[in-house]
């Protein structure tokens, strides 16, 4: 019977990504004395940074010397791990202003927060609700686009009004790209808040980056591979598909040339090749389980992938679960820039730019509009309203709708 005992992720991160060494490592390398000139000794504020990618940047951001490092996310839990995390490790927490706040980005603490607080020379944001199947209901897609839309442009307004708006970062998605989904587009409209800014509003320094899935980043379908484990059910990875992966150090590299070495309105993003870098998740799903001396048994049937976990562990064996690829907003591939978007030469060795293209005039402020309407003041909405108003901003949206939902299986 095999041993199961929780490990650092990113121990496990060439698994996902075939790769022991960063790919930016040689981008951070050379500009490692700009990001620390923009770093150490400067007042710091993530937000969304007890996450998987944010508490990473902490990470990184920490490690040199701001005077000041600010985390805000909702999750206490995740605060209180990423306070022992830092503190625990043999070089310490060496940030002598280093505090942590579960409030809403969004919402009047952090208003009053701000107002109070002198400037940030940069602020990070990685708040943000990511997955696709937050669009299933009205309900769910209304967090979302409060969450990812409304509440940005609040923090941005609130940002220029405290004198905190000399350096922003906010992080996208690769669904962004072309998106098919209303996870993808709400990210493709929170580019242009960032850039264009909410109604009067705009940045000194914007920037943003697109990238592929953390391995192993919380929530992620990796992620799952550990907890399904832990509790003797089934893997389930969907059929013949393949996807680009970052390990968790990867994708704090990126944020970091992306926050601090990218010029103005522009889009970072991985300069990663199909034929090099794509990873088949079945293959990922074989090469977890033989971390553990266990072989990969293939189902596709849910019930039956689900009763047999102890047979098969008997005698060395785990079921991986295969499903169909047919829930609404699916891509069938990945990509990092849009068919209206042009790529830029930023001189790095493994990134690329983004430059980035304005929405149709009033679009923003008009979905801003009716989201207000809705949330404050009562009005209806249903998903076909977001869809309607969500195209006029995003004309390359073209929405997948199958009627499924991740929720209806493993």
């Amino acid at each position: 019977m095999p041993e199961f005992r929780p490990f650092d992720p990113s121990t496990l991160a060439e698994v996902a990504t075939g790769r022991s060494d960063s790919l930016f490592a040689a981008d951070i390398a050379r500009n490692r004395l700009e990001i620390e000139d923009a770093v150490a000794g400067r007042r710091i504020l993530v937000v969304g940074g007890a996450g998987s990618i944010g508490s990473q940047v902490v990470t990184e951001l920490a490690a040199r010397a701001p005077a000041a490092l600010h985390v805000i996310d909702q999750s206490e839990n995740n605060l209180v791990e990423l306070v022992r995390t830092l503190r625990g490790r043999p070089a310490g927490l060496p940030v002598a202003d280093f505090r942590t706040f579960p409030i809403d980005y969004g919402a009047t603490p952090t208003r009053l927060f701000l107002s109070e607080q002198p400037p940030y020379d940069a602020v990070l944001n990685f708040a943000a609700l990511k997955h696709v199947r937050s669009e299933k209901d009205p309900w769910s897609l209304l967090q979302m686009l409060d969450t990812n839309l409304v509440k940005q442009a609040r923090f941005l307004s609130w940002l220029r009004r405290y004198g905190h708006d000399r350096r922003y970062f906010s992080v996208s998605t690769d669904k962004a790209a072309n998106p098919v989904n209303l996870m993808g587009a709400s990210k493709r409209v929170a580019e242009h808040i960032v850039f264009d800014g909410a109604p009067g509003q705009t940045l000194a320094h914007a920037t943003s980056a697109r990238f592929a899935n953390v391995a192993f980043s919380d929530g992620s379908l990796l992620h799952g591979f550990f907890q399904r484990m832990l509790k003797r059910q089934p893997l389930a990875v969907p059929q013949e598909t393949r996807r680009y992966f970052v390990s968790p150090e990867e994708a704090g590299h990126i944020c970091l040339l992306a926050a601090f070495r990218a010029p103005h309105r522009t889009i970072i993003v991985p300069d990663l090749m199909p034929e090099t870098h794509l990873r088949d998740l079945s293959d990922i799903a074989k090469a977890f389980l033989a971390r553990f001396g266990l072989k990969a048994e293939f189902y596709e049937d849910e019930r039956s992938a689900c009763q047999i976990v102890d047979h098969d562990m008997a005698v060395g064996r785990y079921p991986v679960l295969i499903t169909a690829r047919d829930t609404s907003g699916e891509k069938p591939y990945e990509e990092f820039v849009g068919n209206d978007e042009t790529i830029i030469d930023l001189g790095f060795d493994a990134l690329r730019g983004v430059s980035y293209t304005s929405a149709p005039p009033k679009s923003v402020e008009r979905l801003l509009v009716m989201l207000e309407s809705v949330l404050h003041g009562g009005a209806a909405f249903d998903k076909a309203m977001a869809l309607e108003r969500i195209s006029a901003v995003v004309p390359h949206f073209r929405h997948i709708e199958t009627g499924r939902n991740l929720d209806q299986r493993l």
